[in-house]
């Protein structure tokens, strides 16, 4: 195999040597994937289709996507003995997506990103609530900064929005699935975890939407839920590798990355403008979710 002068096997060595690296370009390109995916939500929501109709076909076509890279692998591919963390990854990570489809929905993209951003500030007291790993100084200091940030973010007018309230329950939920996605990667690999998420969430989301009601998607619609499907899938694939390939607590930060790519494409489509509050309410998030993550 041979490799061009600027990527010399020296260098693509030192590269795979370097897993701090690697889990960082994962999970920017993972959160790129997430931002496309709000965005092809942002543009769907615009239709009459419905939350839980959304919802349950992107889940049902991620499996489609996911199966046979799985059944390639080989049917061992789909033994594990850890069924109840797959679970409960699914139910965790299934409602962080309701409240971001609702959240996405009923803000502008960036606000939604930005709520969706507060899952590290979460994170440290979940770790020590399940897995009794001990909490830093600047965790703690992380999370009434976090939280100052989400008050500007909630109460621009003084009264609180249900959408971005949902949004930060979303953040909450995504915090849970990724440290389950962390204790998971110990022993499952990571087209395994993705597979079981598309499982469980298929079938789970088919209750909400037997609640709604079946609506049949036009053909614009479906094309908007094959990229919500694919942006998902991919994120997923690539979140998971990153938080198994580096510690989450270096590579954490760079979720952030999403408000970028979501306010991008909200002035890119929707001419949504950013205004001083969004702009304090990112720097306080921001600054908390790093010093959440610092060791």
């Amino acid at each position: 195999m041979s490799f061009p002068p600027t990527a010399s096997p020296a260098r693509f060595a030192a590269f795979q040597n370097q897993p701090v690296l690697q889990g960082a370009l994962l999970i920017l390109f993972s959160e790129l994937m997430f931002a496309s995916m709000g965005a092809s939500i942002k543009a769907l929501s615009l239709s009459d289709l419905s939350n839980e109709m959304t919802v349950f076909l992107r889940n049902l076509l991620g499996l489609f996507l996911v199966l046979p890279l799985l059944l390639k692998a080989g049917v061992g591919s789909f033994r594990t003995c850890v069924l109840p963390l797959h679970l409960l990854r699914t139910v965790s990570g299934l409602s962080a997506m309701y409240c971001l489809f609702y959240a996405v929905s009923h803000l502008p993209l960036a606000d939604a990103m930005l709520l969706k951003m507060t899952t590290p500030i979460f994170m440290p007291l979940l770790v020590y609530l399940w897995l009794r790993e001990r909490v830093s100084r600047w965790a703690l200091l992380a999370i009434p900064l976090g939280f100052g940030g989400v008050i500007v973010i909630l109460q621009p007018q003084g009264t609180l929005h249900l959408a971005a309230l949902v949004g930060l329950l979303g953040g909450l939920c995504e915090a849970l699935a990724k440290t389950t996605v962390r204790r998971l990667s110990c022993t499952e690999p990571t087209l395994r975890i993705v597979f079981y998420f598309a499982l469980f969430a298929t079938f789970l989301s088919l209750l909400p939407l037997w609640l709604s009601g079946w609506q049949m998607p036009s053909w614009a619609q479906w094309q908007f839920i094959a990229l919500i499907a694919l942006f998902g899938s991919l994120g997923q694939l690539l979140m998971t590798q990153g938080y198994s390939t580096a510690p989450a607590a270096q590579i954490s930060p760079l979720t952030f990355f999403a408000v970028v790519f979501g306010a991008s494409y909200g002035y890119l489509f929707w001419q949504e403008m950013l205004d001083l509050r969004f702009v304090s309410g990112a720097v306080l998030i921001s600054l908390a979710g790093i010093l959440a993550v610092r060791r």
